[in-house]
């Protein structure tokens, strides 16, 4: 029997190619739903008060090279691009670590493309960055500040390091920050992951990422027809891994932990007026 016969006798059985699927999400934090309630009750207060609301990850990694990058795209017949057979990370330039802060109130976002580690300094940095860059220009009156933010990762509500340079950022701007942590396992309901991050992959789908000016030229020209706009900027900071927050250090944190839920929802109020 010829493999063309047993191909048309399992069409004829009903079957059919197809890809693995993603459902399974795996049992439900029974929190979950509540804590959803409550982060959308936390970002229609800030919102309505003209305070910003900015939702935040980390982007898949990248190897910045002559890659082959999944997709394809329009090119003169005969002239794709050509890469390396293998994607091996000694031929690499480094890795992209794209940092997102996305503004959910003005549908804005700037990326800190980070070429380090990913870590909790990291993360904060980012969010200066947008401070910097956009969200003090546009929220001038601000009191208070909310961020919703995965309950894993640089950004993680158990890391220690993350709540420590938080709170040197609170000092900073001299507002509160209000941090909110999605349950775990509900990552892909974060909205910087499908209202930025899937832009960005469409964006630079097909195309190699040769060198880091590339990356952050590609996450730049990010548009969307709801009017999203991306500013993106390179952070060749080295950040270290592994720094231990001492018991000391989380003692002298301005933090206040709200009544629902206080692992995922806490305040740092800043310490200098």
């Amino acid at each position: 029997m010829s493999d063309k016969t047993v191909a048309r006798c399992l069409l004829e059985m009903g079957y059919s190619l197809q890809l693995n699927r993603k459902t399974k999400e795996g049992p439900q934090h029974p929190n979950r739903d509540a804590q959803f309630r409550y982060i959308n009750r936390q970002e229609a207060m800030f919102g309505a008060s003209g305070d910003p609301v900015i939702s935040v990850d980390t982007k898949k990694k990248e190897l910045v090279g002559a890659f082959q990058n999944k997709g394809r795209t329009w090119r003169p017949q005969g002239q794709p691009y050509e890469v390396n057979v293998h994607d091996f990370p000694s031929q690499a330039e480094g890795k992209a670590i794209p940092y997102g802060t996305y503004d959910v109130v003005k549908n804005r976002a700037v990326v800190n493309v980070g070429t380090s580690h990913d870590t909790a300094e990291f993360a904060v940095e980012s969010i200066r960055r947008w401070w910097r860059m956009d969200g003090r220009r546009r929220y001038r009156a601000a009191g208070r500040l909310l961020i919703c933010a995965d309950a894993g990762g640089s950004n993680s509500s158990r890391v220690r390091a993350w709540k420590v340079n938080l709170q040197a950022f609170a000092d900073e701007i001299r507002i509160p920050i209000t941090v909110c942590h999605y349950p775990p396992g509900t990552s892909k309901w974060n909205r910087v992951e499908h209202r930025l991050f899937s832009f960005i992959s469409l964006t630079w789908k097909g195309k190699p990422l040769w060198n880091y000016e590339t990356v952050v030229n590609l996450i730049r020209a990010t548009q969307t027809k709801t009017g999203l706009r991306v500013k993106a900027i390179l952070d060749t900071n080295e950040y270290e891994t592994g720094i231990e927050v001492s018991k000391e250090q989380m003692a002298g944190l301005a933090i206040r932990r709200h009544k629902k839920h206080p692992d995922w929802n806490y305040t740092l109020s800043p310490r200098i007026l």
